[in-house]
């Protein structure tokens, strides 16, 4: 395959021109260096290098100017603002640089398409006087701000273009102005003969350049564009071509080179409609790994991405069978690790807080580049400060507080949390410090931190950059101002990739494509919305007056890429197009218009497809593990040691959570408790009891030592509140409702215990919180020792009528603890294992001998008080006329321990495994 930019090259031989006396400008700086390889390759002795330049660098040796970022630009234009404006309030740089950056927008096309400025400014004040205003008698503040900032447009413009050439300085529309006024003055000086390639669309500046060089005679410029679309009337790629063909004055009387023939070449294109953008990134590491069978180098080999976001998921899934490649674009600083870290703390100390939220110190601490900075002697002291916090509960913590957790490491913790005050340069000062803090440990292994190191410089360069922005201006008035310009700067910042740039597999986006040709392109994201990008009018100039100055629309947008797609497939072999089968309106519709084109056009036979990826059945097995030896002992020692009633009924619920819990000693995930978790009430309401009734033990409760309780409710509850709950907040939110529940909840069962003895009742307190331990459990076909222990909430005699009690917070009904069948007892947790508990601690209080009749035993539900006391029954049948046996006696004791030995035989049994069962 012959490039287009060898045909220019030989072209130029053959007219027998000294290469190293031309200077060539080319579209991108890309370009250039494929240029430098080609003029390598073709020559046969060595010469100078000619000048070669990108089109931007030509104009700004042209203009005089030096290009400005776009965030010094707002700088610049924010003093402008302030000395022109009329209102009594400015707007701030955060709010001014939201319409700013529009407006610069525009300048830059009206600059570059050469409109005077007044003329055009002055139409649109006239449109809004038309349109909106101009009937209102007496206007408003606002409808007269409003018009003044349209009527102060031009101010604006002419103010701010004059003071950036005083100081030297342009955005890219005024650089190209400048230039157009300076051709004249440059071709006068300069007798080098100029040789422009591979351009398409121009704006009027760039025209006017080229034209008056083309009249001077010291000009060639080669159009690359096939006949196809050339010949076409109607065809977009060719739309700028045919206009510059039929304006220029030049052509009236000069040759149009060139219009080739390359497109109707034979090609292999294939039209591939992928799922998701990370299904296009997969699918095109399939179509390399192909690729490298017939071709390992790829050579001629070009990725180019319609979506650039598409680039880290298209590194990550490159065959290792790519040995060479090339990526043009640079890797965004803002997908860099570290740039998370910036982002965090910004996010943290935009609202400049006293005390800092868990979720947000957690994730600092815990960040990659952080925690290292906690190791001393081989600890991770960050860990300890956050199992600290985490244990202590402290949803909000002070930095002198997350100090004292840490002392030996309080600087690295001030320079992360101590308040920035809103100050930016506070601020910045503070993060610099930070980024050599970082660094500094980084050097103690450079080299497994090289990759580490170069992020470190370049947002060390950034936030100096803001530095230098902060001094020189003073703008910045707040954290969240900085924010906005961090993110600005940082939107434009990128590391280069290191590589050789022309060898193997070349990765781009679309607009570096421009003049270089592959035999083999893959084209990514080919959707309506990217591949052309569609309407988007974010401009002040309503889409007729663009029209009327002749500035570029959408549709002009739209021919732009219409001409590097065709472009590209102009004298490639081998095609792929992917698209994305999933129409989203924020990354792109319905595939492009371009693939229906090549289709209406029928020059070339597609192979169209749809790649679903290979989704494997997968069964997922039940969970389940074997009772191996070790496993057994294991159960032993838990059985030795005493089994509770809670992990019993753990058992029945799941076997696997059994086995997690007692075997393998897994405990749940701590983590801060934001709101009071429903185990922390029930605790908080049972040690407030305890220590209700506790004095009481074995003593009738009388009305005045009822009444004595009710009275220090609130303190009683507080105090295990401060207990349970540590460092957490309960005065707001939820947890004070959480609060005055526990105390709701305390004061209903104290009010009913006192109805009841006002009634006449008598209740004597047994005992409170019984701790039994180690009950032993005799089952002949084991010959080890099974024991079991628990607490017992309280037991009274009602009326001289042994009652067991388990407090229980949630709600639960009577049938929650009622019975048909024995058998049924360890078989379905959510129907029986309250009954099971009750069970079970009747059982222990007959094994010490406690147990007298009449008895009962049950649950006092706080959330069901009002049905009181609910009794465990026994009935004869399920359904309504059951008769229901309350009482606790040997034979109830007796079926129940039947039941506890079988369950835990069946724990014990080695040929049924821990299950999972489904909750």
């Amino acid at each position: 395959m012959t490039t287009f930019i060898a045909e220019v090259i030989n072209n130029l031989l053959n007219q027998n021109l000294e290469l190293s006396e031309l200077t060539f400008v080319l579209p991108s700086k890309r370009a250039g260096t494929f240029l430098k390889h080609e003029l390598s390759n073709t020559l046969t002795e060595t010469i100078f290098a000619p000048e070669i330049y990108s089109i931007e660098e030509f104009v700004e040796n042209l203009s005089g100017l030096q290009s400005l970022s776009n965030t010094e630009l707002l700088f610049h234009f924010y003093n402008t603002y302030l000395e022109l404006q009329k209102q009594k309030t400015p707007d701030t740089f955060d709010t001014f640089s939201k319409w700013a950056q529009i407006l610069l927008q525009d300048f830059n096309e009206i600059d570059r398409y050469l409109i005077p400025s007044q003329k055009i400014f002055e139409y649109l004040t006239a449109i809004q006087e038309l349109n909106h205003w101009s009937l209102a008698e007496e206007k408003t503040e606002f409808v007269t701000n409003y018009l003044t900032f349209w009527n102060q447009l031009n101010d604006y413009y002419e103010h701010f273009t004059n003071s950036l050439i005083k100081l030297g300085y342009g955005y890219q529309g005024l650089i190209y102005r400048q230039a157009s006024k300076q051709i004249d003055n440059y071709i006068n000086k300069n007798s080098k003969i100029h040789i422009f390639l591979g351009f398409n669309a121009l704006n009027t500046a760039e025209e006017k350049i080229i034209q008056q060089l083309l009249d001077a005679g010291k000009t060639q410029i080669f159009w690359d564009i096939d006949a196809s679309f050339f010949e076409s009337k109607i065809h977009d790629a060719g739309l700028f071509t045919r206009q510059h063909k039929t304006n220029w004055p030049y052509y009236k009387t000069h040759p149009f080179n060139w219009v080739s023939n390359h497109y109707n070449n034979r090609k292999n294109i294939s039209c591939i409609g992928v799922s998701k953008n990370i299904g296009q990134a997969k699918y095109i590491g399939t179509i390399l790994n192909d690729l490298t069978k017939t071709s390992p180098s790829l050579q001629q080999t070009a990725i180019v991405l319609g979506d650039e976001n598409l680039l880290i998921p298209v590194l990550n899934s490159i065959p290792s069978t790519v040995k060479t490649l090339n990526v043009t674009m640079g890797f965004p600083l803002k997908s860099i690790p570290l740039a998370s870290l910036f982002e965090n703390l910004f996010q943290l100390h935009k609202s400049n807080p006293k005390k800092i939220y868990y979720k947000e110190l957690i994730t600092i601490l815990s960040h990659q580049f952080i925690r290292p900075l906690f190791q001393l002697n081989g600890k991770d002291y960050s860990a300890e400060i956050i199992d600290s916090i985490k244990t202590n509960n402290l949803v909000f913590i002070t930095p002198i507080q997350l100090e004292a957790l840490a002392p030996a490491f309080a600087s690295t913790l001030q320079l992360l949390f101590n308040s920035w005050n809103n100050n930016p340069t506070t601020a910045i000062k503070q993060v610099l410090k930070l980024i050599l803090k970082i660094k500094s440990h980084l050097d103690n292994n450079k080299d497994q931190n090289i990759l580490a190191l170069e992020y470190t410089y370049k947002f060390n360069e950034l936030f100096n950059e803001l530095s230098k922005l902060n001094e020189t201006y003073n703008y910045l008035n707040s954290i969240q101002t900085l924010h906005q310009v961090y993110k600005e700067l940082l939107s434009t910042e990128s590391m280069d990739f290191q590589g050789e740039p022309l060898q193997g597999l070349q990765i781009m986006g679309m607009l570096e494509s421009r003049v270089l040709d592959f035999e083999t392109v893959i084209i990514s994201s080919v959707n309506e919305g990217i591949l052309p990008a569609g309407k988007s009018n974010n401009s002040f100039i309503p889409f007729d007056v663009k029209l009327e100055n002749n500035l570029p629309t959408y549709k002009e947008k739209d021919a732009v890429y219409t001409y590097h797609f065709y472009r590209l497939l102009q004298r490639a072999k081998n095609v792929y197009i992917l698209y994305n089968t999933e129409a989203d309106a924020l990354n792109g519709g319905e595939k492009s218009r371009f693939i229906t084109q090549l289709e209406l056009e029928k020059k070339h036979n597609i192979i169209h497809k749809i790649a679903s990826p290979i989704v494997p059945t997968i069964t997922a097995p039940s969970k389940s593990v074997k009772k191996t030896v070790a496993v057994i002992e294991q159960l032993k020692r838990v059985a030795k040691k005493g089994f509770s009633p809670s992990s019993l009924t753990n058992y029945i619920r799941n076997p696997l959570d059994f086995y997690y819990d007692k075997v393998l000693k897994i405990k749940t995930f701590e983590d801060v408790e934001e709101t009071v978790a429903a185990n922390t009430l029930g605790t908080v309401v049972h040690n407030t009891l305890e220590d209700f009734y506790k004095p009481l033990e074995g003593g009738f409760l009388n009305s005045n030592q009822i009444k004595t309780m009710q009275q220090n409710i609130a303190n009683m509850v507080s105090h295990h509140f401060k207990e349970t709950y540590k460092e957490g907040d309960f005065t707001t939110g939820k947890n004070l409702i959480i609060f005055e529940i526990a105390k709701r909840y305390v004061s209903n069962f104290l009010n009913s215990e006192l109805k009841a003895i006002e009634a006449g009742n008598t209740i004597k307190i047994v005992a409170i919180e019984t701790d039994f331990k180690q009950i032993p459990i005799t089952i002949p076909e084991l010959d080890f020792p099974v024991t079991i222990g628990g607490k017992v909430d309280r037991v009274d005699e009602y009326n001289g009528i042994t009652r067991i009690i388990d407090y229980k917070t949630g709600k639960v009904e009577q049938g929650q603890v009622e019975i048909v069948a024995w058998e049924d007892l360890n078989t379905d947790y959510k129907k029986y294992s309250k009954s099971f508990q009750v069970l079970c601690y009747a059982y222990m209080m007959n094994h010490q001998n406690q147990l007298h009749t009449p008895t009962e035993a049950g649950i006092i539900s706080f959330k069901n008080l009002n049905n009181g006391f609910l009794k465990f029954a026994k009935k004869d049948k399920s359904g309504v006329g059951a008769k229901k046996d309350f009482s606790i006696t040997e034979a109830t004791i007796q079926a129940f321990e039947n039941e506890l030995k079988a369950l835990i035989l069946e724990i014990f049994n080695p040929k049924i495994d821990f299950e999972e069962k489904d909750i």
